[in-house]
Formats: C-alpha cells, structure tokens, sequence
C-alpha cells in the first residue's frame, strides 16, 4: 500500500511540473489519472509525460507500435497493454492522427 501512495503522490507531483509537455506537432492532455496524447500519424513524433517519453514509431492496419519508458509495444485501437510501467491504450487511428492514453 505504501509503494502505491508513493508512486501516486510521484506522478501528482510529475503532473503539477509538467507545464508544457507536448513536443513538435503532438498535443497532449495531463489530468491525475494520466495522459491523452495526439500524434500526427506521419512523420516521426516523441512527447515527454508523466516522467517517460511516449512515441509513436508507426501504425499499420489500426494497430499502433509505440515506444513508452523505452518498451516498444503494438497496440490495436481499443486495446490496452503495459509497457515501462504504465498502462498504455490506442483510443483511435484516424488518416491524420493517432491518440493514445497513458496511466500510471
């Protein structure tokens, strides 16, 4: 129990430091229970959130690989999976983006 609340007041206080932590093209939206992040769906994007990058490698056949804390995992759009210690979901892939969600 102990770890769990160390572990959510680190990612508060990641939250409350995070002032601008989109990067390039990309947007995200940061609440305290993780990050919606928007890729464009071409072209090579990284973003910097909750203390990890996220970044989207590729997408083929609505299936998205991305690189969160270092771990390369494909997900399909409406699936969740782990990776680097979070939960990571694709939410949709459309013809000029990709969005995902992380959470601690």
């Amino acid at each position: 129990m102990r770890s769990f609340l160390t572990r959510v007041l680190s990612v508060v206080a990641l939250l409350f430091a995070l002032v601008g932590c989109g990067g390039g093209s990309s947007s995200t939206d940061c609440g305290l229970d993780g990050c919606t992040i928007t890729f464009p769906r071409s072209g090579a994007a990284s973003v910097s959130v909750l203390g990890i990058e996220a970044r989207l490698v590729g997408v083929q056949n609505d299936v998205a690989e991305v690189s969160v804390a270092g771990q390369q995992v494909r997900i399909p759009v409406g699936a969740t999976t782990e990776a680097g210690g979070f939960t990571v979901g694709v939410e949709r892939v459309t013809g000029s983006e990709v969005v995902i969600r992380v959470r601690p």
